[in-house]
């Protein structure tokens, strides 16, 4: 069997802005003005009012196909772009039988692509990331089986947080949810004043456990002192509290509180993170499968486990194959205990699959079907 041909489209939808300020994609309100991306009140980065990512589908010469997707929250053209004009050209013709060796094999062969030019991050990744996916949804419809199942995994499912609780409502969403059986949730430091947002951490359930991400916004000066409010508290961790360059931060930080620092979202590959891994700056590593790719994230997660490092997948904006691919890769990874849940996005994305995913609780069911267990309604 080859690769016969590989394709590339951004998804783009408007999204409620009331509704989602607080959850995955809009963390904190965005400033006023005319275009689709726009920079957040409280923190320099820019957001998308609408909901975007990039969907790659790749067919072998026996007309077997799989799904993936890339992680692109801004501008999905981009990571489409390098699809269509450099992964495509290096892949379509090649021989593939499915097997992990194989996809391996592919992935370095895409990451070379660009490598002596300086591209080893970034978009580039991200677009490796998507066919990669698609990839290991095709191993797994010629194996037959579930992903997760390929792997080793043999979980019944994968126990989740909830992610993000809008600000209007924040405790009496807290509330619907204990009542549905989950414990624990992520707020985002999405106001100016500290204060302010401890005393949100404050009003929640005294039931709820609490993961804090602090959306890279504080400094070595403060970043101690916040942490240490979240010791007091016992967070479940506190999550991209620095710029993601600098890991010598992060380590002293990380020696210097009780709560756990979390980081993964921002890095694609093992060269990104062993920095931060050899200097014991984090306990609890987020892979994004839309930026790591199931290959480059099973490496990843082995080189947490090798230090005692908790995995816990990231998902932010994601249509189906993407929140699979974390599910799959949560159920197969033994480090990992829990992922991230954004009730949003799931509804959005459960939207265009003939078979949408569930949660049975507050865990996520395991899809059934060979490979991802995702095929989507383009329609």
């Amino acid at each position: 069997m080859k690769i016969a041909k590989i394709e590339a489209r951004p998804f783009r939808m408007p999204r409620d802005m009331q509704a989602a300020t607080g959850t995955a994609g809009t963390p904190t309100l965005l400033a006023k003005g005319n275009g689709d991306y726009r920079w957040s009140d409280v923190f320099p980065a820019l957001y998308s009012v609408n909901f975007e990512t990039a969907l790659i589908k790749i067919t072998l010469d026996n007309g077997v196909y799989g799904w993936g997707e890339a992680q692109a929250p801004l501008a999905p053209e981009v990571a489409c772009e390098i699809v269509r004009l450099l992964l495509a050209p290096a892949l379509e013709g090649a021989a593939f039988d499915g097997s992990r060796e194989e996809i391996e094999a592919l992935w370095d062969r895409m990451y070379s692509t660009m490598r002596v030019r300086g591209q080893t991050g970034g978009f580039m990744l991200d677009a490796i990331s998507g066919v990669d996916t698609a990839l290991w949804d095709i191993a797994g419809k010629l194996a037959g089986m579930p992903v997760y199942a390929m792997l080793g995994g043999a979980r019944r499912g994968v126990p989740a947080y909830v992610s993000g609780l809008p600000a209007a409502s924040r405790r009496l969403t807290a509330e619907k949810y204990l009542g549905e059986g989950f414990a624990k949730f992520k707020l985002f430091f999405d106001v100016p004043e500290t204060r302010d947002f401890l005393r949100a951490l404050d009003e929640l359930p005294a039931d709820a456990q609490i993961a804090v991400d602090a959306l890279w916004r504080l400094t070595p000066q403060n970043c101690v002192t916040f942490g240490r409010e979240l010791d007091a508290r016992q967070a479940l961790w506190l999550e991209a509290p620095l710029p993601p360059e600098d890991a010598a931060a992060h380590a002293t930080l990380a020696g210097q509180i009780h709560t756990p620092v979390a980081i993964g979202e921002s890095y694609r590959t093992r060269f990104e993170m062993r920095p931060f891994f050899d200097r014991q700056a984090l306990r609890v590593y987020q892979p994004d499968l839309g930026r790591c790719g199931i290959t480059e994230g099973l490496r990843l997660a082995a080189m947490a486990a090798e230090r005692g490092v908790a995995v816990v997948p990231h998902i932010s904006i994601a249509m189906g194959p993407q929140i699979a691919a974390a599910i799959h890769f949560g159920a197969a990874v033994e480090a990992c205990s829990l992922t991230e849940y954004n009730p949003q996005v799931l509804a959005v994305a459960n939207r265009y699959l003939h078979d949408p995913l569930r949660m049975e609780g507050n865990a996520y069911s395991l899809p059934d079907r060979p490979g991802l267990g995702v095929d989507l309604r383009l329609e």
